[in-house]
This record gives C-alpha cells, sequence and structure tokens, in this order.
C-alpha cells in the first residue's frame, strides 16, 4: 500500500476524438518518392518530402530565380571554408549563368581566393607551423594582399576591386585565374567586397601591412555592400554560406544603413547555409532583417560541399 495521500487518477472517462478529425501536420501527400534510375536533378529535387528543410530549400531556390528573372540582386556572402573546399568553380558558373549580383567576402576567403589563383594551393596546417612561428607568414600572400590594400585606398577603390584588378594582370602571372571567384568576378563586373576585423587574417601580420589602406579599403566596400543591400528592396535575395560572425553582423549593419536612409527592404528572402546553425546568423540573417511585410528567412544546415552544389545543379 502506498505511503501517499494522492491517489493516481482513473482514465476512464477521458474523451477522445477520431483520428481521421485530427488537424495533422504530415500527410502522405508530402512524402519522398524513391527517385528513379538517372532521374535528372529537376525529378530529384521533386522527389524529395514537401517537409522542414526539403520544403525550405525549395523555397529558396524558388526565391533565387524569381530574383534573377525579375534583375533583383542576388548576394552572396563567403567565409573561407566555402573557398577552401573546393567550391570556386560552382561559384564561377553561377557567376556566369546570371545568378551573382554581388559578393562579399571575410578576409579569410579573399586569402583562400588568392592564394587558389597564384600558385593553386591554399589552406596551411597550423599545428605543425606554429611552434615554429611560421604560421601565416608566406611571403607572396602577405606582401601581394597589402599591396592591393595600398592600392585600393590610393585609388579609391574597394578591396576586393583592387584584389581582383590585381590578379588579373598579366604581369602578376596568376597560374590558376579559372579557379578565382576574385579573377571571374572581377572579369564580369560583378562587385566583390572584403569585410576585413584587422589582426584576424594573415596578411596583418606582414611587414607590409599598413592599418590605414586595410581600413580605407574596408570601409570603401563596407560602403558599397550597403548599397548592394540597399538595391534588394523589394525581391532581392541575401545567401550566407559559412561566415558565422564578422558578414551576418556586416549585413545586419548594411540593412539598417538602408532603411535608415529611407529604403524599407521589404519581401526580401535570406539564408544562412552552414554546417552549424550559429547565433549571429540565425539573428542577422535568418531573423531580424526579415520581420518587415512579405520578408522570409531560412536557415539550412549541411556542408558546403554538397549543398553549393545541390543548390546550383537545382538552379
Amino acid at each position: 500500500m502506498s505511503i501517499y495521500r494522492a491517489s493516481p487518477l482513473s482514465l476512464d472517462r477521458i474523451r477522445t476524438y477520431p483520428l481521421v478529425k485530427r488537424k495533422s501536420k504530415v500527410t502522405v501527400r508530402e512524402f519522398a518518392r524513391a527517385p528513379k534510375r538517372g532521374a535528372s536533378i529537376a525529378q530529384f529535387m521533386d522527389s524529395l518530402p514537401r517537409i522542414l528543410a526539403a520544403e525550405d530549400f525549395r523555397a529558396v531556390i524558388a526565391a533565387i530565380r524569381r530574383a534573377r528573372a525579375r534583375r533583383k540582386p542576388i548576394l552572396w556572402g563567403l567565409g573561407g571554408h566555402v573557398i577552401k573546399v573546393g567550391l570556386a568553380p560552382i561559384l564561377i558558373d553561377l557567376i556566369r549563368r546570371g545568378y551573382v549580383s554581388g559578393i562579399a567576402l571575410n578576409g579569410a576567403a579573399l586569402v583562400h581566393d588568392f592564394e587558389i589563383a597564384l600558385v593553386g594551393n591554399t589552406s596551411e596546417d597550423v599545428g605543425a607551423v606554429l611552434g615554429r612561428g611560421q604560421f601565416g607568414m608566406a611571403e607572396e600572400t602577405g606582401l601581394y594582399l597589402n599591396e592591393v590594400a595600398v592600392g585600393a585606398a590610393r585609388s579609391h577603390i574597394g578591396l576586393g576591386e583592387a584584389a581582383g584588378k590585381l590578379l588579373t594582370n598579366k604581369r602578376l602571372r596568376a597560374k590558376h585565374l579559372d579557379k578565382s571567384v576574385l579573377a571571374a568576378a572581377y572579369r564580369a563586373r560583378v562587385p566583390v567586397t572584403v569585410h576585413l576585423a584587422i589582426g584576424t587574417d594573415i596578411p596583418h601580420m606582414h611587414r607590409a601591412a599598413d592599418g590605414a589602406a586595410l581600413g580605407a579599403s574596408t570601409h570603401h566596400d563596407f560602403r558599397l555592400f550597403c548599397a548592394l543591400v540597399k538595391h534588394m528592396h523589394p525581391g532581392g535575395v541575401y545567401l550566407n554560406w559559412g561566415s558565422a560572425v564578422i558578414l551576418p553582423e556586416v549585413f545586419l549593419k548594411a540593412v539598417s544603413v538602408a532603411r535608415n536612409l529611407g529604403t524599407p527592404l521589404r519581401s526580401i528572402t535570406t539564408a544562412n547555409f552552414d554546417f552549424f546553425q550559429h547565433y549571429r546568423p540565425q539573428q542577422n540573417v535568418v531573423k531580424r532583417p526579415t520581420r518587415s511585410a512579405g520578408s522570409r528567412g531560412f536557415a539550412i544546415t549541411g556542408h558546403h560541399e554538397l549543398l553549393l552544389p545541390l543548390l546550383a545543379a537545382a538552379l
């Protein structure tokens, strides 16, 4: 016999209703279909379930297509990892097909793309060289990217434009321009903006580093990015790939600048693509900027080397 004063309730008088009358969030109409052998990408996309991330992925693709059809900006924010996992050829093809109106890079993405264009390799083994004081000390990377900043400041252009200009100069003899997003964007006249945090990238350790030039050229790019974001109204798209801190913060400030200057930025679509959903992209890309009427934000989780080719193929 129990020592407790309370006794379990009897469930005999519980009221129920028929299952068929219940409103459910999932039905068989939304289920996936097994893809057929030899199915096209379009057929594969159509075979995905009409549920959660698969439906969100379709919505992002639809928004990109609408923006392209209506000649609205499709802006891409790229972290360094996106470049160093070998996705430049995919991005270059998207530029060629008119799915890229502007590109925002953090400092790491600038470094990786520049090194790939110059010599065909990037991404050093930090742990192996840090103890010897050699991390980040590649001569060409530090020298050329700081020369880019100085030249940009003198010419009153941004860091992204200046980097593309130098890479495509035949005197530099860059060996792998066909794998460079910077070079492809420069040749296509697609604006590239680079957003630095001084001290976070290896060129800032080089003897040629000029803080004033770095600051002037990256601030120029911030103002240029604000102009690109401003033109997103209405119907533009911003896609953040692999930047957890810098670019989400920059995008939020650009949104604030545009709205402060009188552009409401309504009916925009944003999406964050990453293998882990961090706080800042969730807030500064997906949620806060899309609270205006007609806007939507999405978070798509997965590896860049899988998701970006799939998105490009679906487009």
